[in-house]
Formats: structure tokens, C-alpha cells, sequence
């Protein structure tokens, strides 16, 4: 079995060239800030920006910058490369981070996982050409799996009692098959395309994995960082409530009022308006699955149209 070959670390891009920035490129107030790192550029990047964005944090634009600062809220935001940001909160040169949880899976750094937060979704998968005599797990034995996610890898084959010969790529993994380098490759996946486009099919998935709020684990011993903390928290889970409920708007006639309340428990009747002609304008706030498991019961009652609305963010008092 192949062994992964050790590399070293660097925490800042940037360091070769004294652009460090927990160095003087960031004053103390920012150093007195909760510090967040992010991917600067890749799969994750925009998701995470838009996700900040809904949950309030106004920042200006941050393209070719190493760091920028919150305008609303003591936070600095680091862009670095996703691969490196386990490591930035280990060392402690930043408090949270954002990355994916493959990585926390492959490389195991001592730190803690805040929350979900819904987005890229995606998984590591052994695929293999599609016109390959490699039918299922077990005919992996002895062959080649050229792979970017090695301890994820060997975990997976360890537990299914087969060993391979494992070779370590960075990049374009898909590729190897095709040139003779692997006869499988593991790597993430998310809408099949890139496999697709290099002629492979999925074998087998070994997990799924999503965005994920990481912090290290200290952070709570220190007062101050862990009073913002407890404020970004709350913001963030704002977002995360709002994305699975919608606003619904609907009319109905009065009469049926009671059996709506058996649809929809909980509704008030606060939220009901009569528009004349015994009918009731109706507003609540419920979860999306809901709506459209309940547009059948919502119809026999004699709902008129319905519209729904997205929520930007809920907040609990």
C-alpha cells in the first residue's frame, strides 16, 4: 500500500513574501477581533461570501486582499487556501474557520465543529472506467486508486479488509485511469459531471460531506473571543433556521378555518384577516417539506392560490 508522502505546512501564502497576517498588517483592534478563515478561491468561495452576507456582516470587496475587517461586527476575515485552514486554527492564527468536512475527516486536526451550515454539498467516491472489469469492491484487491484524500482512502479500504496500491495525486485526479497512472480513483464528487466527461462511474461511496463552522478548542477559556463567538453563532443559525421554513400566503373560506388549524397546528388566529365575501386571508411562517406535503388537504378545504415566500433569516428571543 502506498504511502502518503509528508509535506510541510505553510500557514500564510503569503509568508515567503512578509505578508503574515497576524504580523503588523493587522492592527491590534482587528488582532482583538474573532478571526475567520476561509477558501480565497475555489469551490466553496461564494457560497460562503453569500452566506456571510445573509447573516448581516457587511465586508467591501475582497478580491486580491489577504484580510479585510467586518464594518459591522469585530470579525476579520482571512482568505487562504482551503487545504490550510485545519491547520490556521490549530495554530491559533485564526479562532474559526469554514471549510469542508472531507478535510476534517482526512486530516484529523485537533479542533471542534460548530455547526452545519448547508452548503457545498458533495462526496468522496471510488469510481472506476466505465468499461472496467472492476464489478465491485472486492476487485479492488492489488489495484491502483490514484487519490488526493489518502487517509480517507485507506481508512475506508482498511475497514473493508482490502488492500490497494495507493497513489497520491494533486489535481486532477480523474485523469489517472485514462493515462494508465490508476485503474480507480477516490475523489469528491458532487454533480457526477467531471466524472462523467472522463468516461468513470461511481463503485462506491465512502461519506458525504458539506461546509462546516470549525473553531479551535480553546476558544471558550478566552472571554471576550467567546462572547463574539456567541453572537456570530447566533447570526449564523438565523440563516440556517430560515433556509427550511417559508412564509405562506393563502385564502380560504371562514368556515374552514378549523379544519386549516388541523392542517396547519399552531396557526393563530391572529394571522387570519377577512377580506369580506366570508373569506380569510391567511399568513404563517412553516417549514417548507410541510407546504408541500399539505397542498392536497390544503385544496380540499378550498384554499384559493398560494404563495410562498422565501425568509432571509429567523431569530429566536
Amino acid at each position: 500500500m502506498g504511502v502518503a508522502q509528508e509535506q510541510s505546512v505553510r500557514l500564510w501564502s503569503g509568508r515567503s513574501r512578509g505578508q503574515n497576517p497576524s504580523s503588523t498588517h493587522m492592527n491590534k483592534q482587528s488582532k482583538e477581533n474573532l478571526i475567520l478563515a476561509v477558501q480565497k478561491e475555489g469551490r466553496l468561495t461564494e457560497e460562503t461570501l453569500s452566506f456571510l452576507w445573509k447573516a448581516g456582516l457587511k465586508f467591501e470587496n475582497y478580491k486580491n486582499k489577504l484580510f479585510i475587517t467586518c464594518r459591522n461586527f469585530p470579525l476579520t476575515i482571512l482568505f487562504v487556501r482551503i487545504n490550510d485552514i485545519p491547520d490556521y486554527i490549530t495554530s491559533q492564527t485564526a479562532d474559526l474557520g469554514i471549510t469542508g468536512q472531507n478535510l476534517l475527516c482526512e486530516k484529523r486536526p485537533i479542533v471542534s465543529k460548530l455547526l452545519n451550515l448547508r452548503y457545498g454539498f458533495c462526496s468522496l467516491v471510488i469510481a472506476v472506467p466505465k468499461d472496467s472489469q472492476i464489478k465491485k469492491l472486492q476487485d479492488l484487491k492489488n489495484k491502483k486508486i490514484a487519490t488526493s484524500y489518502p487517509e480517507s482512502l485507506i481508512n475506508f479500504l482498511s475497514k473493508k479488509r482490502i488492500k490497494a496500491d495507493i497513489k497520491i495525486i494533486n489535481g486532477s485526479v480523474e485523469i489517472a485511469p485514462s493515462i494508465g497512472l490508476s485503474d480507480a480513483v477516490a475523489d469528491l464528487v458532487s454533480s457526477g459531471s467531471t466524472l462523467a466527461s472522463h468516461d468513470l462511474k461511481v463503485l462506491t461511496k465512502i461519506y458525504d460531506s458539506e461546509s462546516v463552522l470549525i473553531s479551535g478548542k480553546n476558544i471558550s477559556k478566552r472571554k471576550m473571543k467567546s462572547l463574539l463567538l456567541k453572537q456570530l453563532l447566533g447570526r449564523f443559525k438565523s440563516v440556517l433556521s430560515a433556509e427550511n421554513y417559508k412564509c405562506i400566503y393563502l385564502e380560504l373560506p371562514e368556515n374552514r378555518y378549523r379544519k386549516l388549524k388541523k392542517i396547519i397546528p399552531g396557526i393563530k388566529i391572529e394571522s387570519a384577516v377577512s377580506i369580506g365575501k366570508n373569506r380569510l386571508f391567511i399568513s404563517a411562517v412553516i417549514k417548507e417539506d410541510f407546504i408541500w406535503n399539505s397542498l392536497d388537504k390544503l385544496k380540499a378545504i378550498g384554499s384559493g392560490s398560494i404563495y410562498l415566500q422565501p425568509l432571509e433569516k429567523i431569530i429566536n428571543i
